[in-house]
């Protein structure tokens, strides 16, 4: 925002303070170069493995780049170390890894990010700034498998019983601690309707009791 002072301008520029951890020497002085040149961005430190950074990181770091493939502690590995230590830091990857089990668990283990070293020095710019606005930045391609295991990992809800549907409204109601009186003012239908339905249910899900049906309707993911 700027201000005037003294009949001149002054801008002030958020400073991101972004760390490295990176084995390849080549990558990481790159990095290092692309950050010291770039207008708002300041190298903090680079170092070669997890525990390196660990233990010097100023903790001052807005990101720190991680790679994955590292000597030693992996990047998936020292995220929840770093995540611990330094808890404002947010965390991005930055691998030539792309398959859906290491991006998985990065973002289980708590990744901000995750780009790929193909990402272009500008993109991977915009991405860090993306970062500290509240992002989430990826490579396009790491954005569709993302949503594509999201999707793979949704529990689809099961209804091979062929429940219907004021069935399986009933149902939650009742694993949600419902008696049959409350379930009957609820949905403002009589309670020997609320019975009805129960007996079609029990029969369904071939069980006996509302405690069975409940564990059945959990256990399946029937609600």
């Amino acid at each position: 925002m700027p201000l005037h002072s003294s009949g001149l301008i002054q801008t002030f520029v958020l400073m991101i303070r972004v760390g490295i951890i990176e084995d390849h020497q080549h990558f990481r002085q790159g990095l290092t170069d692309l950050l010291q040149m770039a207008d708002g961005f300041q190298c903090t430190g680079a170092f070669t493995t997890a525990e390196e950074g660990i233990a010097k990181l100023s903790g001052k770091e807005d990101i720190l780049l991680l790679d994955i493939n590292l000597p030693k502690m992996s990047g998936i590995d020292a995220i929840a170390v770093l995540k611990q230590k330094f808890p404002q830091t947010k965390i991005v990857m930055l691998t030539m890894l792309d398959d859906d089990n290491t991006i998985l668990q990065a973002i289980v283990a708590g990744a901000n990010g995750y780009l790929l070293k193909k990402t272009k020095p500008e993109k991977l710019l915009r991405s860090l700034t993306e970062c500290i606005d509240g992002g989430s930045p990826m490579s396009g391609s790491i954005a569709s498998k993302v949503l594509s295991l999201f999707k793979q990992y949704i529990p689809q809800k099961n209804n091979e019983y062929d429940l219907t549907k004021r069935e399986i409204e009933i149902l939650h109601l009742l694993v949600d601690g419902f008696n049959n009186q409350k379930i009957a003012r609820t949905l403002c239908i009589s309670y020997d309707t609320v019975r009805n339905h129960i007996r079609h249910i029990y029969k369904k899900l071939q069980v006996h009791s509302k405690s069975q049906a409940v564990v059945k309707a959990l256990r399946e993911n029937l609600v």
